[in-house]
């Protein structure tokens, strides 16, 4: 065997033994918010696919008469021939919906972390990012070479006191958060965070990917702190907007500064037409439709209720369960009910904080809520 395999092996062989080793399993995703899988059809409560648009026929069909018009993919960089005309018109539509200058749309949520912070941040610099922010962010903060403080999550006392610290040892600082936390469900506190950083001369950046479409009429976190000054505007097309890509609102200096020194948009190929299409396409509903963008935090809301739980701030409701096999049990048992809830484990989040992550959709039936609510609530009661 080759030494790579045996270290492979190993590795597996020890994430088998702490319940943390994953494994891809074929999905096929039905109408609404149906799946199959190994034969059954499941009601899923583990998509990001809080509208349901990846499946409105409005939504399929501009991306199909996107391949027919411009082809399948964009062919190169999109500073090369890659920059179809529909990526502008997706970036006008976005900087209106986040009340910014302009916007730069990145082939994923990930690249545009990744190659945001890279681009604003370096040696000299320091990046003081929440505890709890999403991967990406964290991997930004890496690439740039700048130095890299965590602060406790949420906590803008805490962010004050490191900025008085160390803010005046470094040329620039960047404020990382999410605007809605991926495994939490919780709002950052922009408006806190917003003066901290003008206080400091810091620049904040808020990853919106799980707030545009689902909160303050589909405008996102944002928009709940409208005195809150986020000259970096991070979020992805791949949740409410049922497509795939990510993008930054912010200035035009700071947009055209990212479309020429960001690494992972010069370096990489555009969004393909159809994704951009299938996103305009969801931004006209979510435009149009208040009352369907105020279905999932409302859906999530009457779950909360029925189980005793704070109420949610957002559509993703966390039940902590405490040990990887403990929240694969509890997987597992609602997978016989006929519910997909997928068991989050470390490395996502912490040892010992193992949960189920129960995201809500306009498509759940309410009659189903209340039946999952039954069966988690003894999960629920049994916390620590």
């Amino acid at each position: 065997m080759h030494s790579l395999d045996t270290y492979a092996a190993d590795k597996i062989q020890s994430l088998e033994a702490a319940s943390l080793m994953r494994r891809l399993r074929p999905t096929h995703r039905a109408t609404g918010a149906v799946v199959e899988r190994d034969g059954r059809r499941l009601l899923s409560f583990s998509c990001n696919d809080y509208l349901g648009l990846s499946q409105h026929p409005a939504v399929k069909a501009a991306a199909q008469a996107a391949i027919e018009t411009y082809g399948a993919g964009s062919g190169a960089s999109r500073l090369v021939t890659g920059d179809t005309p529909l990526l502008s018109e997706l970036e006008a539509r976005l900087a209106r919906l986040k009340g910014t200058e302009a916007c730069a749309v990145f082939g994923s949520g990930y690249l545009a972390n990744t190659g945001l912070i890279p681009t604003f941040a370096g040696k000299g610099d320091i990046v003081l990012v929440d505890e709890l922010a999403h991967a990406c962010i964290w991997a930004g903060a890496q690439l740039s070479g700048a130095r890299i403080i965590p602060f406790a999550h949420n906590d803008t006392d805490h962010l004050a006191a490191l900025l008085a610290e160390h803010r005046s040892a470094a040329r620039h600082a960047i404020v990382a958060t999410d605007g809605v936390f991926s495994m939490d469900g919780d709002i950052a506190p922009l408006d806190w965070l917003s003066a901290v950083c003008e206080a400091n001369d810091a620049w904040l950046l808020s990853d919106d990917a799980h707030g545009v479409g689902v909160l303050a009429e589909g405008r996102g976190s944002a928009a709940l702190f409208p005195e809150a000054q986020i000259p970096f505007q991070m979020g992805t097309l791949s949740k409410a907007l049922g497509s795939y890509g990510g993008y930054v609102c912010g200035s035009q200096a700071v947009v055209d500064l990212l479309k020429t020194r960001a690494r992972t948009l010069v370096y990489t190929t555009g969004l393909p037409p159809a994704a951009a299409a299938a996103a305009l396409a969801a931004l006209d509903i979510v435009e149009a439709d208040a009352a369907l963008t105020a279905l999932p935090l409302a859906k999530a809301r009457a779950f909360t209720k029925a189980v005793g739980l704070p109420a949610a701030s957002s559509p993703i409701v966390p039940v902590i369960i405490g040990e990887a096999q403990d929240a694969l049990d509890a997987s597992r048992a609602l997978e016989a009910e006929g519910f997909l809830v997928v068991a989050i484990r470390p490395p996502t989040v912490a040892a010992g904080a193992a949960r189920l992550r129960i995201a809500f959709s306009a498509d759940h039936p309410d009659a189903e809520i209340a039946r999952l609510a039954a069966l988690v609530k003894p999960h629920v009661k049994a916390r620590p």
